[in-house]
C-alpha cells in the first residue's frame, strides 16, 4: 500500500509552474493528499488549479520555501519537485512504489532527464544543466519522510539559493544512519 504523501513546490512564480502544477493535478496514480506551492515571488492563486494550496514564502529562498511547505504538510511523506520540472506521465505511480521502503530509508531521489535541442547545437548552459541528470540529492525530484524532515529540523536557510542546500539536507540524513534511495520517478 502507497504511504500517505504530499508535494511541495517552491517557487519565484516562473511562468513553467503552471505547466507543472496543471500536468500534477492531471496525473493518473496514487493522489497526494495536498499539493503545496510555496511562491518566494508575486504569484496570484487564481493562476492555479483550484485543488492547489498557495503559500506566500518567506522571500528568503528555496531551502525556507521547501521549510514552510513541508511544515504546512500532513502526510508521513513529502515531496519534492523544482517548479521548472515536468513529471512523466506515470510519475505518481512510480512515486507511490518508491516510498514503500524499509524504515531507515529516510528519502527517495527520483530520476531527472534533460532533453538538449534537437535542431541546433546544445548551448553551454544546456550542457551544464544536462548535468543535473547524475546529480545526487537534487530536490527537482526528491521525497522524504517527514519525520526525518522534523528530526533534522529540515532543509538549512543559511543556503539563499538553490545551490547545496539539498546536499546538505541528504548528508546531515546520512550521517544520523538514514539511507536515501534511487527511485523510479521520473521528471524532466
Amino acid at each position: 500500500m502507497t504511504p500517505a504523501f504530499d508535494v511541495v513546490v517552491p517557487t519565484a512564480g516562473r511562468p513553467s509552474l503552471r505547466i507543472l502544477v496543471e500536468r500534477l493535478v492531471s496525473l493518473a496514480g496514487p493522489q497526494p493528499g495536498k499539493i503545496i506551492v510555496v511562491a518566494d515571488g508575486r504569484l496570484r492563486s487564481q493562476e492555479l488549479p483550484s485543488r492547489v494550496e498557495l503559500l506566500a514564502g518567506p522571500g528568503r529562498g528555496p531551502a525556507a520555501a521547501r521549510n514552510l511547505g513541508w511544515r504546512a504538510a500532513d502526510a508521513a511523506w513529502v515531496a519534492f519537485l523544482d517548479d521548472d520540472v515536468i513529471p512523466e506521465h506515470d510519475w505518481l505511480s512510480r512515486l507511490g512504489a518508491d516510498l514503500v521502503v524499509e524504515e531507515h530509508v529516510a528519502g527517495s531521489q527520483g530520476r531527472i532527464h534533460v532533453p538538449l535541442p534537437r535542431h541546433r547545437r546544445p548551448t553551454d548552459w544546456e550542457r551544464n544543466v544536462k548535468g543535473l541528470e547524475h546529480a545526487r540529492y537534487a530536490t527537482a525530484d526528491m521525497a522524504y519522510r517527514r519525520s526525518a524532515l522534523e528530526e533534522l529540523a529540515g532543509f538549512d536557510e543559511r543556503f539563499p539559493r538553490a545551490f547545496r542546500e539539498d546536499t546538505d539536507l541528504a548528508l546531515r540524513l546520512m550521517k544520523r544512519g538514514y539511507r536515501i534511495e534511487l527511485g523510479a520517478s521520473c521528471i524532466q
